[in-house]
């Protein structure tokens, strides 16, 4: 049924339960999986002068954040029977929206996001990606809990 299925992955305990739901439904379906991981605009207020170092540093510790957060899915898909396995990196964009942008981009046919399962205020105060991805993308969303 599903051929592509797109995870979105931040490297949370919550991304950790839903990455082995999405490998599992990879290796039900025959289906490849691409891991996405999307960086966060950089924080620049723009007051004063920009640094670039200050830049730099947030950008390296986002790509090696991105890269645990790969590998951790990577093993999972390595694991017999091996499913086929792509990272993706999405930067400058707000999470949900690059998540879908991905989805279409990779022609996946499932976006499976975890949720922290927050409720009440605090839902209403955050904001949530998983529910702005399933109000924004064409394709299903499974949302792991």
């Amino acid at each position: 049924m599903f051929r592509h299925i797109l995870f979105a992955t931040d490297g949370s305990s919550a991304s950790e339960h839903a990455s082995q739901v999405a490998v599992d439904l990879a290796r039900v379906h025959g289906a490849r999986l691409t891991a996405l991981y999307v960086v966060d605009p950089y924080p620049y207020l723009g007051v004063g002068e920009a640094n670039p170092l200050g830049f730099q540093a947030y950008m390296g510790a986002a790509l090696q954040h991105a890269a645990e957060a790969h590998n951790k899915v990577a093993a999972l898909c390595e694991q017999a029977p091996a499913v086929p396995f792509q990272a993706r990196l999405a930067e400058d964009v707000a999470a949900a929206t690059g998540i879908v942008q991905s989805a279409r981009q990779v022609e996946a046919d499932l976006i499976v996001v975890g949720s922290h399962g927050r409720t009440g205020v605090a839902r209403l105060m955050l904001g949530s990606v998983a529910s702005k991805v399933v109000a924004e993308s064409p394709i299903p969303v499974l949302v792991a809990r």
